[in-house]
Protein backbone atom coordinates (compact mmCIF):
# COMPACT_ATOMS: atom_id res chain seq x y z
CA UNK A 1 0.00 0.00 0.00
CA UNK A 2 2.65 2.52 1.09
CA UNK A 3 4.28 1.47 -2.13
CA UNK A 4 1.64 2.40 -4.22
CA UNK A 5 0.88 5.21 -2.60
CA UNK A 6 4.25 6.63 -2.86
CA UNK A 7 4.71 5.76 -6.38
CA UNK A 8 1.37 7.21 -7.62
CA UNK A 9 2.72 10.51 -6.28
CA UNK A 10 6.43 10.40 -6.26
CA UNK A 11 6.57 11.49 -10.60
CA UNK A 12 3.82 14.52 -10.32
CA UNK A 13 5.43 16.05 -7.14
CA UNK A 14 9.11 15.94 -8.17
CA UNK A 15 7.98 17.43 -11.10
CA UNK A 16 6.55 20.41 -8.89
CA UNK A 17 9.26 20.72 -6.85
CA UNK A 18 12.06 20.56 -9.17
CA UNK A 19 12.23 24.14 -9.97
CA UNK A 20 12.48 25.07 -6.12
CA UNK A 21 15.39 22.23 -5.84
CA UNK A 22 17.52 23.98 -8.70
CA UNK A 23 17.24 27.17 -6.62
CA UNK A 24 18.10 26.09 -3.68
CA UNK A 25 21.11 24.51 -5.19
CA UNK A 26 22.25 27.60 -6.47
CA UNK A 27 21.84 29.63 -3.52
CA UNK A 28 23.87 26.86 -2.18
CA UNK A 29 21.22 24.67 0.04
CA UNK A 30 22.38 21.17 0.31
CA UNK A 31 20.09 17.94 0.85
CA UNK A 32 21.70 17.63 4.42
CA UNK A 33 21.54 21.17 4.98
CA UNK A 34 17.52 20.68 4.11
CA UNK A 35 17.33 17.63 6.27
CA UNK A 36 18.04 19.35 9.22
CA UNK A 37 16.18 22.23 8.34
CA UNK A 38 13.19 20.66 8.02
CA UNK A 39 13.54 18.20 10.63
CA UNK A 40 14.14 20.53 13.57
CA UNK A 41 11.45 23.01 12.36
CA UNK A 42 8.86 19.70 12.55
CA UNK A 43 10.15 18.57 15.68
CA UNK A 44 9.72 22.34 17.00
CA UNK A 45 6.25 22.95 15.74
CA UNK A 46 5.33 19.13 17.31
CA UNK A 47 6.55 19.85 20.35
CA UNK A 48 5.32 23.47 20.84
CA UNK A 49 1.49 23.16 19.91
CA UNK A 50 0.33 19.44 20.28
CA UNK A 51 1.18 19.49 23.61
CA UNK A 52 -0.60 22.75 24.54
CA UNK A 53 -3.72 21.40 22.67
CA UNK A 54 -2.89 23.94 19.73
CA UNK A 55 -3.79 20.79 17.19
CA UNK A 56 -4.81 22.85 14.31
CA UNK A 57 -2.12 25.12 14.10
CA UNK A 58 0.19 22.41 15.14
CA UNK A 59 -0.85 20.13 12.17
CA UNK A 60 -0.70 23.00 9.55
CA UNK A 61 2.98 23.90 10.67
CA UNK A 62 4.26 20.26 10.48
CA UNK A 63 2.82 19.65 7.57
CA UNK A 64 4.35 22.14 5.81
CA UNK A 65 8.10 21.31 7.18
CA UNK A 66 7.36 17.74 6.35
CA UNK A 67 7.20 18.61 3.01
CA UNK A 68 10.63 19.78 2.97
CA UNK A 69 11.21 16.07 2.82
CA UNK A 70 10.70 15.89 -0.37
CA UNK A 71 12.78 18.32 -1.04
CA UNK A 72 16.17 16.50 0.25
CA UNK A 73 15.88 13.70 -2.10
CA UNK A 74 15.41 15.70 -5.05
CA UNK A 75 18.20 18.23 -4.31
CA UNK A 76 20.55 14.97 -3.75
CA UNK A 77 19.41 13.80 -7.18
CA UNK A 78 19.98 17.47 -9.04
CA UNK A 79 23.17 18.31 -7.38
CA UNK A 80 26.87 17.51 -8.43
CA UNK A 81 27.07 15.38 -5.36
CA UNK A 82 24.37 13.47 -5.75
CA UNK A 83 23.16 10.80 -2.69
CA UNK A 84 25.27 9.33 -0.57
CA UNK A 85 25.15 6.80 2.28
CA UNK A 86 25.66 9.36 4.62
CA UNK A 87 22.83 11.12 3.59
CA UNK A 88 20.92 8.56 4.05
CA UNK A 89 21.82 7.83 7.12
CA UNK A 90 20.99 10.98 7.76
CA UNK A 91 18.00 11.69 6.40
CA UNK A 92 16.27 8.22 7.87
CA UNK A 93 17.65 9.41 11.29
CA UNK A 94 15.75 12.48 11.74
CA UNK A 95 12.42 11.02 9.94
CA UNK A 96 12.72 8.83 12.98
CA UNK A 97 12.96 11.78 15.13
CA UNK A 98 10.52 13.87 13.81
CA UNK A 99 8.21 11.20 13.74
CA UNK A 100 8.88 10.60 17.56
CA UNK A 101 7.90 14.12 18.11
CA UNK A 102 4.81 14.65 16.35
CA UNK A 103 3.53 10.99 18.35
CA UNK A 104 5.40 12.10 21.41
CA UNK A 105 3.79 15.69 21.32
CA UNK A 106 0.42 13.92 21.21
CA UNK A 107 1.60 11.69 24.05
CA UNK A 108 2.49 14.54 26.23
CA UNK A 109 -0.28 16.43 25.82
CA UNK A 110 -2.40 12.84 26.89
CA UNK A 111 -0.41 12.45 29.95
CA UNK A 112 -1.12 15.79 30.95
CA UNK A 113 -4.52 15.17 30.86
CA UNK A 114 -4.67 12.03 32.38
CA UNK A 115 -6.22 10.52 29.50
CA UNK A 116 -6.68 6.66 29.04
CA UNK A 117 -5.73 7.57 25.31
CA UNK A 118 -1.82 7.71 26.67
CA UNK A 119 -0.97 3.79 26.35
CA UNK A 120 -2.79 3.68 22.93
CA UNK A 121 -0.10 6.53 21.75
CA UNK A 122 2.91 5.11 23.35
CA UNK A 123 1.95 1.55 22.13
CA UNK A 124 1.85 3.72 18.43
CA UNK A 125 5.26 5.06 19.03
CA UNK A 126 7.01 1.37 20.07
CA UNK A 127 5.17 0.08 17.08
CA UNK A 128 6.43 2.75 14.64
CA UNK A 129 10.10 2.51 15.83
CA UNK A 130 9.65 -1.22 15.25
CA UNK A 131 8.60 -0.71 11.93
CA UNK A 132 11.65 1.19 10.81
CA UNK A 133 13.73 -1.10 13.12
CA UNK A 134 12.84 -4.08 11.21
CA UNK A 135 13.19 -3.11 7.82
CA UNK A 136 16.81 -1.68 8.98
CA UNK A 137 17.83 -5.18 10.20
CA UNK A 138 16.54 -6.58 7.21
CA UNK A 139 18.37 -4.78 4.88
CA UNK A 140 21.77 -5.16 7.15
CA UNK A 141 20.81 -8.80 5.82
CA UNK A 142 20.55 -7.84 1.93
CA UNK A 143 17.20 -8.81 2.70
CA UNK A 144 14.43 -6.50 1.05
CA UNK A 145 11.74 -5.59 3.63
CA UNK A 146 9.55 -2.97 2.20
CA UNK A 147 5.38 -2.79 1.96
CA UNK A 148 3.04 -3.06 5.12
CA UNK A 149 -0.40 -1.87 5.68
CA UNK A 150 0.88 1.29 7.09
CA UNK A 151 4.38 2.84 6.25
CA UNK A 152 5.80 6.05 7.27
CA UNK A 153 3.49 7.74 4.46
CA UNK A 154 0.15 6.29 5.84
CA UNK A 155 1.12 6.69 9.51
CA UNK A 156 2.07 10.49 9.12
CA UNK A 157 -1.79 10.87 7.29
CA UNK A 158 -3.33 8.98 9.94
CA UNK A 159 -2.02 11.33 12.48
CA UNK A 160 -2.08 14.61 10.97
CA UNK A 161 -5.59 14.08 9.64
CA UNK A 162 -6.22 13.05 13.21
CA UNK A 163 -4.90 16.17 14.98
CA UNK A 164 -6.56 18.22 11.95
CA UNK A 165 -9.58 16.97 12.88
CA UNK A 166 -9.12 17.75 16.80
CA UNK A 167 -8.12 21.20 16.09
CA UNK A 168 -11.30 21.59 14.18
CA UNK A 169 -13.55 20.51 17.31
CA UNK A 170 -13.92 16.87 16.64
CA UNK A 171 -12.68 15.28 19.91
CA UNK A 172 -13.98 12.08 19.08
CA UNK A 173 -11.70 11.98 16.14
CA UNK A 174 -8.18 11.43 18.77
CA UNK A 175 -9.93 8.15 19.92
CA UNK A 176 -10.39 6.77 16.50
CA UNK A 177 -7.18 7.82 15.04
CA UNK A 178 -4.67 6.59 17.51
CA UNK A 179 -6.68 3.31 17.38
CA UNK A 180 -6.12 3.25 14.20
CA UNK A 181 -2.66 4.27 14.37
CA UNK A 182 -1.70 1.70 17.09
CA UNK A 183 -3.50 -1.54 15.27
CA UNK A 184 -2.07 -0.34 11.73
CA UNK A 185 1.55 0.31 13.07
CA UNK A 186 1.34 -3.23 15.07
CA UNK A 187 -0.14 -5.01 12.22
CA UNK A 188 2.41 -3.35 10.07
CA UNK A 189 5.45 -4.80 12.63
CA UNK A 190 4.32 -8.36 12.49
CA UNK A 191 3.83 -8.17 8.55
CA UNK A 192 7.67 -7.14 8.20
CA UNK A 193 8.72 -9.89 10.26
CA UNK A 194 7.10 -12.25 8.37
CA UNK A 195 8.09 -11.24 5.08
CA UNK A 196 11.76 -11.19 6.92
CA UNK A 197 10.95 -14.72 7.86
CA UNK A 198 9.63 -16.09 4.50
CA UNK A 199 13.13 -14.45 2.77
CA UNK A 200 15.55 -16.18 5.56
CA UNK A 201 13.43 -19.38 4.43
CA UNK A 202 13.30 -19.25 0.81
CA UNK A 203 17.25 -18.25 1.14
CA UNK A 204 17.93 -21.45 3.31
CA UNK A 205 16.21 -24.20 0.83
Amino acid sequence: MGMMLQGSLRAPVTRLITPLCRGLIRIGISANAMSLIGAGATIAAALIFFPSGHFFAGTIWVLVFVLFDLLDGTIARLSNKGSNAFGALLDSTLDRLSDSAVIGGILWYEISKHDRLAPVVLISLVAGFMVSYIKARAESLNIKCDGGLAERTERLIIVLLTTALVGYGVDWAMAVGIWLLAVASVFTAFQRIFIVSKSLKMASN
